[in-house]
Order: structure tokens, then C-alpha cells, then sequence
């Protein structure tokens, strides 16, 4: 069940730039699973925005695919608006 904080376009842009740089890298959502000692439902719920990520997590994903997750979030931000709509 998605919820609408989960959905929203700002959130959805956050996970189509980690599945992108997942899949530049050529790592399976089992292998990222297995990277972080996670199982691989992990990753899909995620990915399938049943599942919403902290910037802890986004901080591991990040470093399990060997990016700076500075920059990651950076790159991010750059395409989200000024004003975030947290109840979107």
C-alpha cells in the first residue's frame, strides 16, 4: 500500500536517482541488498515506493554503490523545488 508521502514527485525523484546510479553500476537489488545485510526485499520495497527511506539509509545505498553521498544528495536537491510540500 503506497502512502502519498511515498509517492509524491519529490520523494520519487530521490529513488529514481539511487535505482539510475544502481543500475550504471551494474548491481542487481539482491547484490545491493546483500551489500548492506539486508534481504533483497529491502531494496525492491523501496524501489517500488512501498517503503520510505531515511538519510540513513540513503547514506548506506549510496556508499554500497561507492558514491559520494554528499554529492548524490546535492545532485539531488538540485531538481527538487524551494519549498518541499512534507505533507504531499
Amino acid at each position: 500500500m503506497q502512502r502519498r508521502w511515498v509517492v509524491s514527485s519529490d520523494y520519487r525523484s530521490i529513488i529514481e536517482a539511487l535505482i539510475q546510479a544502481r543500475k550504471d553500476r551494474g548491481v542487481s537489488q539482491r547484490a545491493l541488498a546483500a551489500k548492506l545485510n539486508k534481504p533483497p526485499s529491502f531494496t525492491n520495497k523501496i524501489e517500488n515506493l512501498e517503503r520510505r527511506l531515511d538519510i540513513l539509509e540513503f547514506i548506506a545505498i549510496a556508499r554500497a554503490l561507492e558514491l559520494d553521498s554528499a554529492k548524490l544528495i546535492t545532485l539531488v536537491s538540485c531538481g527538487l523545488p524551494d519549498q518541499i510540500d512534507l505533507n504531499a
